[in-house]
């Protein structure tokens, strides 16, 4: 990839000549696709970003919102998808990585990780491997460096078979006087460089991330992936934390995509400063490094402090306490962005230019259709059957239990149930976590499919009992100059708002991901979302105890367009009927009161496979469920929005319930089954073949 002629044309007119190799190839990267968001940027502003909890809001590598007046939150979320697919070990290992990172930045302790993937058909032996090296790398990442996985979602979908998705989202705690930001503060002060040595890995890192992935892409591209050593990233980790201890730090960035001069150049850029830096100074592991190199290299566990010139000493001091490398490498200055090498100046730019500059793309997006009704006839039991051991609603148990999500012992609710949920002492509160998207419901219908998500984050949070604080997204698309793959990508970015919106959740950050293209063709429009509540009294957990009949809360959308069973069936139908904004609104806050009632015992959201897994899910070796439906549409509907609950008072759900519609389906029992009519048709599967069918990763993986 070369910077192509529109935009170098718009360098020389504004820096009056031809830009020189290594200006050439530093604009390449930070005004690409991944760096400047040119596609997504002006499609952005549909989001709501404001509410009294936000602090900083997007544009820095965190976004942060306060719990009390004295602690706050970080919250980010990153994807590392096109290096996943090359090298899928380190692609993952790294993208945890530089999630965390983006929260020490911000002055915050990480505590917690979430990580959504995103593979081809699971029956596919290249989309195993893709998974085990993917779960391999989150797990020994993050259990290296002590920060727990508590959430996320796995799903499989033809069209990643030669482009998966991780995304991968980041909780921070920080007290109020710890915050730090990415904008530079004075001209004087010394920049920091504290980590690893910089060698010559991820190069371009930035420019691969936006650009269709070739048939050959797992052998050329390997250079443009980073190798992660988290043990260093836990050093730094804890020497982040001396810093901010001894309050040593005026800004920090840390170096990810476009590595050094990406951080340096935006951290000065933010603060309206320019730069004085001498790439000789940059501590190297490999021989004779060019300037681009030093600037473009995409090592990893690598920090740019903003330090005062008193308090570099005592800076390099802590880093070598912690075995890290450090190296003054220049100075926050006025005027240009200013880099020299072996003693000439190799790059000389207005630092805003180069950072801010990148022109936006005007595309066209055409709308997709949408499907007419079109029922399969099914067997009931062969129909349950299939829902029940898909790989999309299959427990996913295979992969959690290789992560560590107690370490730093604040888990209370471990992953597995509608959102983790973490102690928060420090402000007497506990912090529900959820993240995630489904392909088949934004494949099917892009806006009402992103509507859908945003709903059932938040309806996993109301399942806790818990109200939504803000929301980060990792907006995941093909190639953008497709119009029909640019509409589904509107879509998902406008869905996504709309209903975070109407549930008063502001989006805070996120990331932007597209050409996710390949010679398998476009991914589906996937929008990850990333949600925190704040979860008070009673939290429910989703296994029946036995004490309680059965209800379903909520609207349904009678219809299964993008669902599980459609998958397996054939057929088509229109996306589910969502409640409007206010009518939503509303729901979750019945559900939310409902989940926090004495006499609720058990809660869970319906959403992937409909009342049928949740049901499945629900019920355990010791307590069954028996329940009637209508019909087979209200048993594998999608309809996010709705809970299954135990309750020993049916009196106080109504009440609680208001105008939310509430069902009664019907009772659980000693037998460890679940018995299903439908409409006259009975079947019963018990716990033990319950568990065999959900079992499906496990049986195919260890």
């Amino acid at each position: 990839m070369t910077l192509p002629d529109a935009d170098r044309d718009l360098v020389v007119a504004e820096l009056g000549r031809d830009p020189t190799p290594a200006e050439e190839i530093l604009f390449e990267n930070l005004w690409s696709e991944h760096c400047a968001y040119r596609s997504s940027r002006p499609l952005l502003s549909a989001f709501d970003s404001d509410g009294e909890q936000v602090v900083i809001g997007p544009g820095d590598d965190a976004a942060v919102v306060s719990l009390d007046d004295d602690t706050y939150i970080t919250l980010g979320i990153e994807s590392h998808n096109h290096p996943s697919y090359v090298d899928p070990y380190d692609g993952a290992a790294t993208g945890v990585g530089g999630i965390v990172r983006d929260t020490l930045s911000m002055g915050a302790y990480p505590i917690a990780l979430a990580d959504c993937l995103y593979f081809g058909d699971f029956d596919r032996e290249h989309s195993r491997y893709l998974l085990d090296g993917v779960v391999e790398g989150i797990a020994d990442y993050g259990n290296a460096i002590g920060v727990p996985t508590v959430a996320g979602a796995t799903s499989f979908h033809e069209k990643y078979e030669g482009n998966p998705l991780v995304n991968v989202a980041c909780v921070g705690l920080l007290s109020a006087d710890r915050l730090v930001t990415a904008v530079a503060q004075e001209a004087g002060n010394k920049l920091v460089l504290v980590g690893s040595s910089t060698g010559r890995d991820g190069l371009g890192g930035a420019s691969f991330a936006s650009e269709d992935l070739a048939e050959d892409a797992e052998t050329e591209d390997r250079p443009a992936v980073q190798v992660g050593d988290p043990y260093t990233e836990k050093l730094l980790i804890e020497c982040n934390e001396a810093l901010l201890d001894e309050e040593l730090v005026e800004s920090a960035r840390d170096l990810g995509a476009a590595g050094l001069g990406g951080a340096s150049s935006e951290l000065v850029a933010k603060g309206g400063f320019g730069a004085q830096i001498d790439l000789n100074a940059v501590h190297q592991r490999e021989p004779n490094m060019n300037a681009f190199e030093i600037l473009l290299s995409e090592s990893q566990e690598r920090m740019c402090y903003e330090v005062a010139p008193e308090n570099v000493e005592r800076v390099q001091a802590i880093a070598e306490r912690f075995d890290l490398g450090s190296a003054v490498i220049g100075d926050v200055a006025e005027g240009n962005y200013v880099c020299t090498f072996d003693g000439e100046t190799v790059v000389d730019v207005p630092p805003e230019f180069l950072a801010e500059g990148a022109p936006m793309n005007d595309l066209d997006a055409t709308e997709p259709e949408g499907a007419e009704r079109d029922l399969p006839e099914f067997a009931l039991s062969e129909a349950l059957e299939a829902v029940l051991s898909d790989p999309n609603t299959a427990s996913k148990e295979w992969v959690y239990r290789q992560y560590d999500h107690e370490v730093g012992l604040r888990t209370a609710r471990r992953p597995g149930d509608d959102a983790a949920l973490l102690d928060i002492p420090e402000a007497d509160t506990k912090l529900a976590f959820t993240a995630g998207a489904d392909p088949n419901w934004t494949d099917a219908a892009p806006y009402d499919g992103a509507r859908a998500v945003a709903f059932e984050n938040a309806t996993n949070l109301a399942a806790k009992g818990a109200t939504p604080l803000a929301a980060v997204d990792c907006l995941n698309g093909g190639n953008p100059e497709k119009p029909d793959v640019y509409g589904g990508f509107k879509g998902i970015v406008d869905g996504l708002a709309d209903m975070c919106s109407a549930l008063s959740v502001p989006v805070v950050g996120g990331n932007v991901s597209l050409y996710n293209d390949s010679v398998s063709g476009p991914i589906p429009p996937t929008p990850t979302l990333a949600m925190v509540g704040e979860a008070a009294g009673n939290s429910p957990g989703m296994s029946l105890s036995g004490e309680g009949d059965l209800f379903l809360v909520g609207y349904p959308g009678d219809a299964l367009g993008g669902s599980t069973l459609l998958q397996h069936e054939g057929g088509s139908d229109a996306f589910p009927a969502l409640p409007d904004d206010e009518t939503a609104a509303a729901a979750l806050d019945a559900i939310r009161a409902i989940a926090t009632d004495d006499s609720t015992l058990a809660v869970h959201d319906v959403s992937h496979g409909g009342l049928a897994v949740t049901l499945a899910e629900m019920v355990t070796e010791d307590v069954g469920a028996d329940v009637a439906v209508e019909n087979v549409v209200q048993l594998f509907d999608e309809t996010p929005g709705r809970v299954v609950v135990e309750s020993t008072d049916v009196d106080a759900l109504v009440s609680l319930a208001g105008d939310v519609p509430l069902y009664e389906l019907g009772t659980t029992t000693d037998d460890d089954y679940l018995g299903v009519t439908v409409d006259g048709d009975h079947v019963a599967f018990d716990a033990p073949k319950i568990a065999d069918l959900r079992g499906v990763l496990t049986h195919e993986l260890d």
